[in-house]
């Protein structure tokens, strides 16, 4: 199924975090949550008793999968997909040093001492 290509059949028979993906994937930068999750009830064509409870549902379940990220660059409220943020280098168990990637691309290193550390300088 292309990203482009999808009728509305399709949206009925998809979860509504599964819509909003595609609407975000599509669109290709963060959305205000009451838009996006507007637009998942018009093309899921729900029939909704109470926004406010629609909003609340839908909104839990974008907040609890791993897809959506919270993101504040467009001012409180957004939402975008976790893809879009370029994965941190992790660091290893035997690391005590965590390097990520910053937005201009430097890396950024911190050291932070583990656990099983801090309890043998006690």
């Amino acid at each position: 199924m292309e990203k482009n290509n999808i009728n509305e059949k399709d949206y009925s028979k998809m979860s509504e975090v599964d819509i909003a993906y595609r609407i975000l994937a599509d669109l290709g930068e963060t959305m205000y949550y009451k838009t996006l999750i507007t637009e998942v009830i018009n093309k899921k064509k729900k029939s909704v008793q109470s926004m406010a409870v629609a909003i609340s549902e839908i909104y839990t379940m974008i907040n609890m999968d791993g897809r959506f990220q919270y993101r504040g660059d467009k001012g409180e409220g957004h939402w975008g997909l976790t893809e879009w943020t370029p994965p941190e280098v992790k660091r290893s168990r035997s690391s005590s040093h965590t390097v990520s990637i910053g937005e201009d691309g430097t890396e950024i290193r911190s050291s932070k001492k583990r656990k099983s550390d801090k309890q043998q300088e006690e």
